[in-house]
């Protein structure tokens, strides 16, 4: 294999590896600028992944083609319904962010697989028939070693992630209503003075939190593992969780973060074909991913300034 055909397979791989962890991390962004710590991540990617999974079953041979697409629709509201769980909790409450973020991840994963249980009398479900599409992009793709890496066979999925990211940097930096989100992260009496709701936007970025986690959890199980079980998602909430704090709360940060873990995650599965990484033992690339994780968060997290009031509840009139 030459280097430009490993570059043909990495960087698609990496890409398509990334697109959940994008999304994710994106949701987590607009809820910890808020002001709201999000580690509930992976639960709501959980929910995502099996409500995108039991869609595509019961509706492919009524959807055809768009059951995939519509499926992450059903997933984005199912898991952002599900959020509003660690808003309620968290913001009318007042309840321990860190507490009920990890009451999410305990609860979707029990909900799911009691579900799936329950429905298919198994730990798991069937395997899908109907996946996201890889599409060529006219012309692009004709462009001389940039055009088959990055336009050529790339999963839609993936251009959806990098859309939002974009999407999700103009709304948040360019836009009232991102203007609003930030100060509530930052100075929320401050916020509130201006006549900013604080309360309506926090709950807003935490329900927006779940919806893209649950579109995220959706299409790693269809892209990926094409079923659901209790091993679907696997720490994939907790590197969009790192790949948000390494990317300092920044929409295009954690897409370049999430990328580098997604190219760990496509490093360990296309091992057996690239020279030289074919000989280290398989578990040790594996675990690589979660190995830079631990790295990134350790090495980083002491110097990334996150929105100087999360974490704290917002009482009005209280400083």
């Amino acid at each position: 294999m030459s280097f430009l055909d490993l570059l043909y397979f990495i960087v698609p791989a990496t890409i398509a590896y990334a697109a959940p962890l994008i999304l994710t991390a994106i949701g987590g962004v607009f809820s910890e600028r808020s002001g709201v710590v999000n580690i509930g991540l992976e639960g709501l990617m959980v929910m995502g992944a099996f409500i995108g999974i039991l869609f595509t079953l019961l509706y492919s041979d009524v959807f055809g083609g768009w059951t995939p697409w519509l499926a992450l629709i059903v997933a984005m509201f199912v898991s952002a319904i599900f959020s509003i769980l660690h808003a309620v909790a968290s913001i009318t409450f007042r309840a321990d962010q860190i507490v009920s973020g990890v009451a999410i991840n305990m609860l979707g994963i029990a909900i799911a697989l009691f579900s799936v249980k329950l429905i298919f009398g198994k730990g798991q479900t069937d395997l899908i028939q109907r996946k996201i599409p890889r599409i060529d992009i006219p012309y692009l793709q004709d462009i001389p070693i940039v055009g088959p890496m990055f336009f050529k066979s790339v999963y839609g999925s993936s251009i959806l992630a990098i859309s939002i990211a974009i999407l999700a940097w103009f709304v948040i930096y360019k836009t009232p209503f991102g203007l609003r989100l930030r100060s509530v992260g930052e100075h929320p009496m401050a916020a509130d003075t201006m006549g900013i709701n604080v309360t309506r936007m926090r709950y807003v970025a935490v329900i927006i939190s779940g919806g893209l986690a649950g579109i995220g959890g959706a299409i790693y199980a269809i892209t990926t593992t094409n079923d659901f079980g209790h091993a679907t998602i696997n720490g994939q909430g907790f590197m969009a969780l790192a790949a948000m704090i390494f990317g300092k709360w920044h929409p295009i940060g954690a897409m370049a973060a999430a990328l580098f873990f997604g190219f760990a995650q496509a490093l360990a599965i296309g091992a057996p074909k690239i020279p030289y990484i074919q000989d280290i033992p398989t578990v040790y690339l594996h675990i690589l991913p979660y190995v830079l994780t631990i790295l990134a968060l350790a090495g980083f997290i002491g110097r990334a300034n996150a929105p100087k009031a999360i974490g704290q509840p917002y009482i009005k009139g209280e400083r």
